[in-house]
């Protein structure tokens, strides 16, 4: 059988370059099948696999592909993968089409599965895939993975981590409306950041008590009161770049030092802790230091998360992803384009440019 498949690839020239190849599945193994991929999302790190930083105001088709130069400086940064075709796509559903000896009761039946999934077949082992709940279409559970057991994993790590409350930023994307559906259920106290007045109310409109428009004049205010509310001292971060980050540690620390009873100019005993998951804005992360010395600021990616979490942590959060897929972790998508469409220039741009509220789905792999 065979796989078209979005590769991309960066040359040591300085060139991303991306393609969609014919590819030979061949047949399944005993513990293999052959899905059909009928739908699949663009997350963020998909974005960032497929363009490593590109110039996509100057991308250009040549011979079928799509090329963009990359900036000074990109290749000496991912050169382990420089002059690689890597297939793309973080997650996706799809039908099983064909299978070895031990997947044949799952032949016609929907699976989410993970990795390559930007193409129109994919073997995969059994190990990997969780089958949708009854009822569930691919598109359903096309999301099934990344954002619910992220959102997920920020409570589970808040919790091993002994806080008692959440900070989250991007607050009102498909993510963080799981979240604010989790913390609701399950009694944890949230603060959400969105960056327009419009995402207050939709936010809001979900049962969300703390929601903060930080373009508001009275922001930072506000900030420091609705972490007095919650006492959270843990920050979940999607936007990377700027002062964000180092705005919420002040207010922690402006909340802390409230019921210090002798002064240190080292500042609170109190933690506070602040992971960055995204990178929204790809400027420097700037941190003025106006939170005392009792701090911490790491990067997060859900994988080292599941790992440090455990293998029962994780199925338990993956079997509640599955019986509440059409409900607290329930995807909306901007757009729905076709494989070939990432090899548009117009339509690249616009997946590139990650806004909120505008996610795209793969739903036509195969070609006309």
């Amino acid at each position: 059988m065979n796989a078209r498949e979005l590769h991309s690839t960066l040359t040591a020239s300085g060139t991303l370059r991306l393609t969609i190849e014919d590819v030979e599945l061949g047949e399944p193994g005993p513990d293999e099948v052959i899905v059909r991929v009928d739908a699949a999302p663009v997350n963020p790190t998909d974005v960032f696999l497929m363009l490593s930083m590109a110039d996509l105001a100057q991308a250009k088709t040549v011979d079928g592909a799509l090329e963009a130069p990359v900036p000074p400086g990109v290749t000496d940064a991912f050169a382990g993968r420089l002059d690689q075709a890597l297939a793309v796509g973080s997650e996706g559903a799809g039908t099983v089409v064909a299978a070895g000896a031990s997947g044949q009761a799952l032949v016609g039946t929907c699976v989410g599965l993970i990795g390559g999934t930007f193409a129109s077949h994919r073997k995969v082992p059994l190990a990997s895939l969780r089958q949708l709940p009854a009822g569930c279409s691919a598109e359903d559970g096309a999301s099934w993975f990344v954002n619910p057991m992220t959102a997920l994993s920020f409570v589970e790590t808040m919790r091993a981590e002994k806080h008692t409350a959440i900070v989250h930023t991007a607050a009102a994307s498909n993510l963080g409306q799981m979240l604010v559906k989790i913390c609701a259920a399950d009694g944890v106290p949230l603060v959400n950041i969105v960056r327009r007045a419009a995402q207050v109310e939709q936010l809001r409109a979900l049962g969300a008590e703390h929601v903060l428009d930080s373009s508001s004049p009275n922001f930072r205010t506000e900030l420091v009161e609705a972490i007095a509310a919650t006492k959270a001292t843990l920050a979940f971060d999607a936007i990377g770049g700027g002062t964000l980050g180092a705005q919420i540690l002040t207010a922690m620390e402006r909340v802390a030092v409230r019921s210090m009873k002798t002064f240190s100019h080292y500042g609170s005993s109190t933690l506070k802790q602040l992971y960055i998951y995204g990178g929204l804005d790809r400027s420097p992360t700037q941190l003025p230091r106006t939170f005392g010395l009792t701090w911490s600021v790491g990067g997060y990616l859900v994988m080292n998360a599941l790992r440090k979490l455990g293998v029962d942590v994780m199925g338990r959060m993956s079997t509640r992803v599955m019986s509440e897929l059409t409900t607290t972790f329930a995807s909306h998508y901007h757009a729905r384009i076709s494989l070939d469409q990432l090899l548009d220039v117009e339509t690249l741009r616009r997946v590139a440019t990650m806004a909120t509220g505008e996610k795209f789905l793969i739903t036509a792999a195969r070609g006309a």
